[in-house]
């Protein structure tokens, strides 16, 4: 089960967290996210992306929140931590109306068994304006990627 929340720290930031529990292991977690071109297979939120997760590189991914229409986006990887941690930054518009800072982190919680934590910090001159939006479907979208991350993860088979 994904559990989630909202941290308001101005009114031009927010923060979006989610976190759930997954049977596998950091390694086989790592593998799904970042193995871009499969995300059409699996990732209900970015059914298409393409790049590589190396640190200064560009995904090119389009984004479909529940509810909402898709939009494609450049993203900046920004932290690349093998079988640790992913993170991307992205802008709505230019720098500065609202940028979004994504991190999935991958925290080994025993044999075979992880927990992973998925935020976005919101910062810029829309997020007020977005607010309402960015609680209700984006974070509704977080959680539908969590939930089948963990399926693939612990479900789908190993040769996918």
């Amino acid at each position: 089960m994904t559990t989630s929340h909202v941290i308001r720290h101005s009114a031009f930031r927010m923060t979006l967290h989610t976190t759930i529990a997954i049977a596998a292991s950091p390694a086989r977690v790592w593998d799904i996210l970042t193995d871009f071109k499969e995300y059409v297979h699996w990732n209900p939120a970015i059914p298409s992306a393409v790049g590589k997760a190396v640190r200064g590189s560009l995904l090119q991914v389009v984004i479909h929140w529940p509810g909402l229409k898709r939009d494609s986006y450049s993203l900046e990887v920004t932290a690349v931590e093998p079988e640790r941690e992913l993170c991307w930054l992205g802008h709505f518009g230019t720098s500065g109306l609202m940028d979004g800072n994504h991190r999935f982190i991958i925290e080994p919680a025993g044999e075979n068994r992880v927990n992973i934590v998925q935020t976005e910090d919101f910062s810029g001159l829309l997020v007020p304006i977005f607010a309402p939006w960015l609680k209700r479907n984006v974070l509704d979208g977080f959680n539908q990627v969590n939930e089948a991350l963990k399926f693939r993860a612990e479900h789908a088979s190993r040769s996918t």
